[in-house]
């Protein structure tokens, strides 16, 4: 029988979303999954939406925080409820291919403990933007790699072996977490590998971090120096690297 993959999506306010997030986990072609839901409190109608799905579909599952916590906290929440062998990230704005879990766990057989793939962007509509990030990548990614940002590694194309780590859980930053989660495993050796097909579609929302470069990179700047607590010389030239390929990459 298959493993079982446990996926963790955190929720807030992603009612105009959600559904089709959900839909994309109901259409893959691998089917021992479980899809656990957080809910950081949302004051829109995404809980109603969730457990419209969760009544008719047992491997959903949902929590509901009653205050606010982050992201970070949310997906911590699934983690530590999760069954799965392996642990994959979906967030609540984003869509997978229906190929995508079949793909990426069949790429990572018995050995790879850390995978992610190419994804394309699109807009608030779901119209694509023309625009594929990892697509050029091949092979693996180290610490270092990743303090250099080589590779983008897209939170919803992760898919890590549960098993392969002692602590997945996310540092608990607002923003950021998943990057920090990222250089964490990979501080204890381990390497990222990429499956350089696109397996997801992200969407760029127009009130997104990832829109604002002077935010995104003060993040960045404070995870080298507060997170993996770098010297200053070294975030500094982690810090060159990240800003040249934040302008140049493709």
């Amino acid at each position: 029988m298959k493993n079982l993959v446990s996926i963790v999506t955190p929720s807030y306010n992603s009612s105009k979303y959600i559904k089709q997030t959900i839909q994309s986990v109901l259409s893959q072609t691998y089917e021992n999954w479980e899809l656990i839901v957080v809910d950081d409190c949302s004051t829109d109608n995404s809980v109603e939406i969730i457990k419209e799905f969760a009544v008719n579909n047992s491997k959903i599952r949902l929590l509901e925080f009653q205050i606010n916590k982050g992201a970070a906290e949310a997906r911590n929440a699934a983690i530590s409820m999760a069954k799965g062998e392996f642990i994959a990230f979906l967030d609540s704005d984003d869509i997978w291919k229906p190929f995508k879990l079949e793909q990426q766990i069949n790429f990572m057989g018995n050995e790879l403990d850390f995978t992610f793939t190419a994804y394309e962007l699109i807009d608030e509509f779901g119209s694509k933007l023309n625009q594929q990030v990892d697509i050029n990548q091949v092979g693996s990614f180290d610490y270092e790699d990743m303090l250099k940002k080589k590779a983008t590694l897209g939170c919803s194309t992760v898919i890590v072996r549960s098993s392969g780590f002692s602590d997945i859980s996310m540092p608990p930053l607002r923003t950021g977490q998943d990057y920090a989660l990222w250089l964490k495993l990979l501080k204890t050796g381990k390497k990222a590998y990429v499956l350089s097909e696109i397996l997801g579609q992200y969407r760029i929302l127009s009130n997104s971090i990832s829109r604002n470069k002077f935010k995104k990179a003060l993040r960045q700047w404070q995870i080298y120096r507060q997170v993996e607590e770098l010297p200053v010389l070294k975030a500094a030239i982690c810090f060159y690297f990240y800003a040249w390929r934040s302008v140049f990459r493709k």
